[in-house]
């Protein structure tokens, strides 16, 4: 990957990672005042017990929400580091995640959950198949067209928040 290429996905990374944690730890809250004084502490040791269930039925949403939301850790991994091992990618992803579930529990503001782990564990480790999947496709043009999607996704993202901050 050449010297610009790689200093775009540096900053499309930055972001995508801005936006996970304001998501997840800020829950998509521009007044932090109200987020700190929620106060809600929380922790789940057993996997796919409390968040799998809502209303005695099974939601699986949320965890197929944390899948999602992974799956770029997964691509960025695989653009920055292409030849780490399977481990060296996914352990910055596991460790982010454990990270932002540890600092939920510790200021208060969200529920930590082992279920929230693996899902985002999951979706980053979808994203390394994707990408290994990709590069198989596309060869080295793969970086360059993820690039471009990425781009295009971030614009949107920005422009679609830009727009929900505007209107509230």
């Amino acid at each position: 990957m050449n010297k610009k290429s790689k200093t775009l996905t540096l900053i499309l990374f930055f972001i995508y990672i801005t936006a996970l944690s304001w998501i997840i730890l800020f829950k998509m809250s521009t007044d932090f005042a109200m987020l700190f004084g929620m106060k809600l502490r929380n922790i789940n040791l057993i996997p796919f017990a409390g968040s799998a269930i809502v209303n005695g039925k099974a939601d699986i949403s949320e965890i197929v929400l944390n899948i999602l939301a992974f799956v770029p850790f997964g691509l960025y991994m695989s653009m920055l580091y292409k030849k780490a091992g399977f481990l060296q990618k996914v352990l910055p992803i596991a460790g982010v995640s454990l990270l932002y579930e540890t600092m939920q529990f510790v200021f208060a503001i969200g529920a930590s959950d082992i279920t929230d782990l693996i899902g985002n564990t999951l979706g980053g480790v979808l994203g390394i198949g994707f990408f290994a999947v990709l590069s198989a496709i596309f060869g080295k043009k793969t970086v360059k067209i993820l690039n471009i999607l990425a781009s295009i996704a971030t614009a949107a993202a920005i422009l679609f928040l830009g727009l929900l901050i505007a209107a509230n």
